[in-house]
């Protein structure tokens, strides 16, 4: 069975998904964009600011569904310029250990929603 998790602190979906979905002791979290819920507004002010507010996004679905960074077993980053992949690295290495650190792929895409730079989706198991 499963159980839909949504954030009023994390961006409203903009189509036909939920911010994550709990089946059992796994948590599926929806691809996070740079966008700030309380200012209403798409954070543009640099690669390493947009990729704070990404993580920032998943850690409020992570904390409403009582998960933590730690328990993350997967991240998928999409980014539109792998010559920005330190930079964003650097911001989402921070909310991680070397011993937690979850299995991640980076891809570069053409294009992103509402044409952000950066987006994160999560697996996590408790």
């Amino acid at each position: 069975m499963k159980k839909i998790i949504n954030s009023d602190k994390a961006p409203s979906p903009i189509g036909p998904y939920n911010h994550s979905v709990q089946v059992g002791d796994f948590l599926f979290i929806s691809g996070q964009i740079p966008f700030n819920q309380a200012k209403n507004e798409l954070v543009t002010s640099g690669i390493q600011d947009e990729t704070k507010q990404v993580m920032e996004n998943l850690s409020a679905i992570i904390g409403e569904a009582g998960f933590t960074f730690e328990q993350a077993v997967k991240a998928t980053i999409f980014i539109r310029d792998m010559d920005n992949f330190s930079l964003i690295n650097e911001v989402y290495g921070s909310y991680f250990t070397s011993e937690t650190a979850p299995a991640r792929e980076c891809v570069q895409v053409e294009k992103l929603p509402r044409n952000v730079n950066v987006e994160i989706s999560m697996i996590l198991h408790k």
